[in-house]
């Protein structure tokens, strides 16, 4: 209750903050509206169904960019590790490849895919494969070397070690990795969805972009309001569950 208490605070303290500062002028309106602007504006864009229709089409890509994403680098991460010709070869193209930033792979997904569904695709896959690939990568070679001799002693080989030792011992690294991956997934698909212009299914990029040329920050800055909202409730409700499981299960909580 204490921490809710401090939380609410803290929020209600920044959009007084916000709105103090619009309405002394210290920051022109124009450039950054006020909060009610941009509550006026999430308002309406709910109203109209705009706001609910751009966000269950970004969401709809950013989840299958993802999993897609998280299904070819848990493997890979797993298989690096394991090997070391993967690990000189794989493993350092992907720790090249991760410090590429998301928007550029934007060019080369038009070239490919032109205006389409999949070169969105595309960016967001490449945006999430390699972090998890590395955290798998790094899960599964840290793991105490204790783990796997005790299995061999106690008969355990090959696959039934990876499923029931390896695996499990590595999971706080498998989510941590697949929690960057969603955050690397959305800067991702903005990017993208800036960029790579549809005549159907505008997403909250598009809103972005269409804000940007009609220089309506209030829109903007609601869009990235709900772009921020999103992200935190998706780590509430898909990534807080499974740490707090493994912690417990580790024994790590104090």
């Amino acid at each position: 209750m204490k921490r809710l208490i401090i939380a609410t605070a803290f929020f209600v303290l920044l959009i007084l903050a916000w709105h103090l500062l619009v309405r002394t002028g210290v920051w022109s309106p124009v450039l950054l509206p006020g909060p009610a602007a941009v509550g006026e504006y999430l308002w309406e864009a709910l109203k109209d169904g705009s706001l609910a229709s751009s966000s269950w089409v970004t969401l709809q890509r950013l989840l299958l960019g993802y999993l897609i994403g998280c299904a070819i680098g848990l493997p890979l991460g797993i298989l690096t590790a394991r090997s070391k010709t993967l690990n000189d070869t794989l493993g350092v193209l992907a720790l090249g490849l991760q410090t590429l930033p998301s928007v550029c792979w934007v060019p080369l997904a038009l070239i490919w895919f032109g205006q389409s569904e999949s070169a969105m695709l595309f960016v967001v896959i490449m945006g999430t494969l390699w972090s998890v690939l590395i955290s798998v990568d790094n899960g599964v070679r840290n793991l105490p070397p204790i783990y796997t001799r005790a299995a061999r002693t106690m008969g355990s080989r090959g696959f039934h070690t990876l499923r029931h030792v390896i695996l499990p011992a590595s999971m706080p690294y498998v989510i941590s990795g697949m929690k960057q991956g969603w955050a690397f997934a959305w800067r991702s698909l903005m990017a993208a969805e800036i960029y790579v212009t549809l005549l159907t299914g505008y997403g909250l990029g598009h809103l972005l972009h269409f804000g940007r040329e009609l220089n309506a920050m209030d829109q903007v800055a609601g869009v990235m309001l709900v772009i921020v909202l999103i992200g935190l409730l998706a780590d509430k409700i898909l990534f807080s569950p499974w740490e707090r499981f493994l912690h417990r299960r580790w024994g790590l909580n104090g």
